[in-house]
Parts: C-alpha cells; structure tokens; sequence
C-alpha cells in the first residue's frame, strides 16, 4: 500500500531490551510472540492522550493518511475503523518514545542488525461498533516490486486489550506457507482493508490478550485478524513495522488485488500531491516510471 511507506525519522533513543532465546525461538517456530511490557505507564497515558486528539481532529484526512479501513471513507459516515497512517507526521513528539526505542531493539534482534523503520499506524476500534480487522497476511499490502525482504510488526495496545474489544488473535505456523491469495474487504475496492481469500484453519486461532503497554510482535506471513469492540471504552493501538535486508527479486511484481484497489483516501492522496503535496505530480510520474521499468526489467529477465 503506498499510503504507507513515505516517513524517515530520526530515531532519537536507544534501548537495552533484550529477548530471550526462548522469545527469538518462539518468534521464529509460531510466527508471532506476545511482551508483556514494553512502555511504561506513563508513556502510554501520554500516547493515549496525542492519539486521542489525532483521531478526534482526523490529523492527515486531506492527506489521504486518515481514512476508515473496514468502510468506504464517505464523507459525513463516520468511520467504523478509523487509522491515520504515520502519525509521527502529525504528533512530532512520537519520535522520541521508549516504544519506538524498544521495538528497534526487537526488530534488529529478530531481523537482524540491517532491520529498519518502514512504516507506523495507529488504529482505533470505537466503543460498541468499531468494526473487526479481517484475516489477512501484512505482506499481501505489498506494492514495492522488484525486492524481496522480511518484515515485522510490533502492535501495542493503549488501553488493555481483550477479546471484548479487539485483542489480537495468530495463526501458530502460518508464517511458513506462501501468501494466500486476498482481495478487498467484501470484495469492495473501495475499501482499504483486505481480507484473506484463501484456505486456512480459523479454529486453531490464538487469542493474545495484553495489558497497555504489552506488545505482540508478528512476522508480516502470519495470519491474523483482531475482533469488534463491544465494549463501552476506545481500543487504541499504534503499530510499528519495520523490514530487514532488502534484496532485488525481479520476479516480483506485486499483487493484483492492491492495483485494484480505487478508495477515497487514494483520490485524497491524489488530489493533495496535485497540489504540491511531497514533491507534487514530479514524485508521482517519477514513481509510476520507476514501477514501469521495473516491470520491464522483471519480464526481460525471466528464464
């Protein structure tokens, strides 16, 4: 998905946590782990309090950054899963934070020491009718050909998470197949989630409750989903995704279901990019000249 890799920032802090081998090992076997800690307190009253204000202004709507995943994102509807893609855009102060420190750590220790930021969200499931996150792979919002990497996502809880209001729930193993095929949310292109299309084993899922501040980190092939809120409180969560050694891979060429997509927080983006958002329509041409080349490339170098 575009929208969702633009932000490099400048990761401030540091940070000693460390893994154990039974974690790494765990991380590797099942394709996901739960932390019971990994901010404090007091970090997380503040984020709760700078994600609170972001979604209650829509921070980055005519960016195309804030828009309902689980809806069609039409104007005067609100929004049943609202998400603001790289909010360090618009709360600065996001960039120092012992969470953002602590999941370096742990993304260098699973993907090794080349592991960097890639991309940050922050989701919010509204009390009593924010909508569930459908099964999908992270890896199939891929829209980079060319390459190949691993990636990872450390997801983080602002309040506590349960199976009332939308905890995370894995699929042991399920990171060790290829990508299932998936397609948009209800098959609407219009919508910005996808969903897995393909066959899999709902019944061996693990629900993976957490108190705020605690953390599941996932591998982006592990299949997962998290369920409505039917709860009278927000669920808050904010995300950070990170990638390892990147490799070319030609025989990579996307996946279809994502050039499909035509959603309104797309035609946002568009309209702001005319406008001179980024460096305006030269970064877009540029862009979709860079995609075309590596397609041709990609075609020529097939056997």
């Amino acid at each position: 998905m575009e929208l969702l890799r633009e932000t490099r920032i400048f990761w401030r802090v540091n940070s000693s946590f460390k893994l154990t081998a039974d974690q790494i090992r765990r991380f590797r076997d099942e394709g996901y782990i739960t932390l019971d800690r990994i901010s404090s307190d007091e970090e997380v009253a503040r984020l709760r309090e700078i994600f609170d204000r972001l979604f209650a202004t829509a921070a980055g709507h005519d960016k195309g950054s804030h828009f309902d995943l689980a809806g069609t994102d039409e104007e005067g509807r609100p929004p049943v899963l609202p998400q603001i893609v790289n909010p360090v855009e618009f709360a600065p102060e996001l960039a120092d934070t012992e969470f953002r420190a602590t999941a370096l750590e742990i993304a260098r220790q699973l993907l090794g020491p080349e592991a960097e930021p890639w991309f940050e969200h922050a989701i919010l499931k509204p009390p009593g009718y924010g909508a569930p996150t459908p099964w999908h792979q992270d890896e199939a919002h891929r829209g980079d050909p060319g390459v190949e990497y691993e990636q990872l996502s450390i997801w983080m809880p602002l309040q506590e998470a349960t199976l009332e209001n939308g905890c995370m729930e894995f699929i042991p193993k399920s990171h060790r197949g290829q990508v299932l095929d998936h397609r948009s949310l209800r098959d609407d292109r219009r919508v910005m989630a996808l969903e897995c299309a393909g066959d899999f084993d709902r019944t061996k899922s693990v629900p993976c409750p957490l108190p705020p501040g605690g953390a599941t980190v996932h591998h982006w092939r592990t299949l997962h989903h998290a369920g409505a809120n039917t709860s009278n409180i927000p669920r808050r969560a904010y995300i950070l995704a990170f990638r390892g050694k990147v490799t070319p891979d030609p025989t990579f060429e996307g996946y279809h279901w994502n050039i499909e997509k035509s959603t309104a927080a797309h035609g946002r983006r568009a309209a702001w990019e005319n406008r001179g958002g980024v460096a305006g329509r030269a970064a877009r041409g540029a862009k979709g000249l860079l995609s075309r080349v590596r397609g041709k490339v990609s075609r020529m170098l097939r056997p």
